[in-house]
């Protein structure tokens, strides 16, 4: 069952001698009155509907229904001109939105509605990526969705008589997928970020970014109007669970809460939480300059731990020939080291895995600390700050000495369990074109010469 909206609009006219001193709003109606029949439209799905989208803004010419229950609301002027939709009350696969030129949507489409949107006549396009509804917008030749004006609503948009309970998904920042546009989401163990702390929800009249973070650090924006109820009040401290139609442009996700009380943050923030280590397990393994292939450069890590290990915060670092300034620096915060087991980094990873056959766990560039000719000075930095290893001597150009690896490798003695930040040479086997004192003069070939992945 449906009810058909009934808007009813009074005009006043002005007199020459009379003027009423009463007005309308643009696009203000009085509450809906309800008419409920049985629908007997059959509807097709989201997927069905968008299927009619071709590259371009598309009129409907079909008689096609799409089933919907509400997720947003403009009780508090949070949302302007746009009604949220998704397939289910619960569990939902899809979202849709419609652009609207009506005003208080939440009075004749309240969250948890039923709704029927004959779809004949709209027109059907994407904004940066996202599906949308609505009436026809045309500048300058170009035709794209625009709001379908309130005249026009009691035709295409049906409201059930049935009402659902809505209930949002609860998910994390980092399992959110396209198909949650427009959807309602629930995230937990989210707080404001502390740079943000102290600022108003949004700048008077205009649309406000405010970022959120979990604990991990994964970021969402907070989307919120100029003009909402709330514009001035002060962003919420501590931590907890914030509900919200989830929104995006392009594979930028944004979040809109309905009003205040889908924000709830009676928790301790999460911000100080230690998620930065040092550890003297890890250290430089092996250090790769083949005398046949440039390219197959690499450096070596290894963990001789027995926990895996987060690389946030930690930096490799080279010094060019006898530099005492560091040239090259690759930040390694994005990655993490297993127990026991080796991080390679190769400045030319399709050379790498050409000639090694696997890929390489980073790739670099070329002049990076992972591209040494064999004559530099690496290290190790941990993420406050503390020499951890280092292969060489800062400020000694390697040719002809006992870390010179040109052309050869370098390779850790197995014995060696923990990082130094004094370089030894004994720690280590060397091979060159030179022979320098404690090295041997035997140029090393990719592959076979090489270990890259395998403590030996």
């Amino acid at each position: 069952m449906y009810c058909k909206i009934r808007y009813q609009i009074t005009v006043f006219f002005v007199g020459t001698a009379l003027l009423l001193q009463s007005c309308v709003d643009s696009g203000t109606f009085d509450p809906p009155k309800e008419d409920c029949t049985e629908n007997t439209d059959i509807p097709v799905t989201f997927a069905e509907l968008q299927k009619r989208y071709v590259d371009q803004t598309v009129r409907i010419q079909e008689d096609l229904t799409i089933v919907g229950y509400v997720t947003s609301s403009d009780s508090a002027e949070n949302f302007y001109g746009t009604l949220h939709f998704q397939d289910s009350p619960n569990n939902p696969t899809a979202g849709f939105q419609i652009a609207v030129d009506l005003r208080d949507t939440h009075l004749f489409y309240p969250i948890g509605s039923k709704i029927f949107i004959r779809v004949k006549g709209l027109y059907l396009g994407k904004s940066k990526d996202v599906f949308e509804l609505g009436g026809v917008f045309t500048s300058f030749g170009n035709t794209s969705v625009g709001r379908l004006p309130a005249t026009q609503l009691d035709a295409h948009l049906l409201r059930s008589c049935e009402m659902a309970d809505m209930v949002p998904t609860v998910v994390t920042i980092e399992e959110l997928s396209n198909a949650q546009t427009s959807t309602l989401v629930t995230l937990t163990g989210i707080e404001v970020d502390s740079s943000e702390l102290g600022k108003p929800f949004a700048i008077e009249t205009e649309e406000t970014k405010r970022l959120l973070i979990d604990c991990a650090d994964n970021e969402l924006y907070l989307l919120n109007s100029g003009y909402s109820e709330f514009w001035d009040e002060p962003l919420p401290e501590g931590n907890g669970s914030i509900t919200g139609v989830l929104l995006r442009e392009e594979e930028t996700f944004y979040l809109a809460v309905r009003d205040l009380s889908d924000i709830r943050f009676s928790d301790t923030r999460c911000e100080d939480v230690v998620d930065t280590f040092s550890s003297r397990n890890v250290f430089i393994s092996e250090l790769a300059d083949p005398d046949n292939n440039t390219g197959a450069r690499f450096v070596e890590l290894y963990n001789s731990g027995s926990e895996s290990i987060s690389l946030k915060g930690w930096t490799l670092g080279r010094y060019t020939n006898s530099n005492t300034e560091v040239g090259a620096v690759i930040d390694l915060s994005d990655l993490s080291i297993g127990a026991k087991g080796t991080l390679v980094i190769s400045p030319d990873i399709l050379e790498f895995e050409a000639v090694y056959g696997f890929v390489p766990d980073l790739g670099v560039g070329s002049n990076s600390p992972a591209d040494s000719n064999g004559d530099d000075n690496l290290v190790l930095i941990d993420p406050f700050g503390e020499l951890i290893d280092i292969y060489g001597v800062i400020g000694e150009d390697g040719s002809g000495t006992a870390h010179e690896f040109e052309d050869g490798r370098a390779v850790r003695n197995t014995w060696v369990t923990e990082g130094n930040p004094v370089f030894t040479p004994e720690e280590w086997t060397i091979y060159n074109d030179t022979g320098a004192e404690g090295t041997i003069e035997q140029p090393q070939n990719a592959p076979g010469d090489f270990t890259p992945g395998t403590r030996d």
